[in-house]
């Protein structure tokens, strides 16, 4: 009987102090905030708050954006470094692929291969702009101005409307003519 009593205590401590251990965002600092996912699969990020004397205050929050197997997890300063990211920036843009330094940084080995955590975070944006990161890296490493121009181009525009200023533009080059269908090339 003590022996049962003993093992129930022992399970009950486990759980309680698996509780207590939680990974909660709005326990971390500010300096490990960006980059880490909670116990409960969440992204952490850094927003401001107004205080009342006019200064800003930094706080790190639990976001809403759920990710896939990581939980409990705080990206490396070497993965911060060599993905070119950093943990003190509020908010993040899908501005940055189109910089073709921080590009040429998300697309390292360091980075692309070592970083699972920024890498699915900047995966996400590229998806949104409608770009497939694996293959933006490619043209990347391979031509990284056509990478920049590929992806300031994707997604499917509707061509605006014809104005009568559009009908007295100067002619193109002789001999040039333009499919309205046809995508231009790069």
């Amino acid at each position: 009987m003590a022996a049962k009593l003993s093992l129930v205590l022992f399970l009950s401590s486990l759980f309680i102090h698996a509780a207590l251990a939680a990974f909660v965002c709005e326990d971390l600092t500010n300096d490990v905030c960006a980059f880490s996912v909670s116990s409960a699969g969440k992204r952490c990020l850094i927003e401001t708050m107004a205080k009342n004397d006019g200064s800003v205050e930094y706080q790190c929050r639990t976001s809403e954006v759920m990710v896939e197997g990581l939980a409990e997890y705080m990206e490396t300063d070497d993965c911060v470094n060599a993905c070119g990211v950093d943990r003190k920036s509020v908010g993040i843009s899908s501005d940055a692929l189109l910089e073709p330094q921080f590009m040429g940084k998300l697309c390292s080995p360091n980075c692309y291969q070592k970083c699972p955590n920024i890498v699915e975070l900047y995966f996400n944006l590229a998806a949104g702009e409608g770009v497939f990161l694996p293959d933006l890296c490619e043209r990347q490493r391979s031509n990284p101005r056509r990478a920049m121009i590929e992806l300031m181009s994707s997604g499917d525009a509707a061509p605006g409307p014809v104005t009568s200023e559009d009908t007295h533009a100067a002619p193109g080059p002789v001999g040039s003519e333009v499919n309205a269908e046809a995508p231009a090339p790069f």
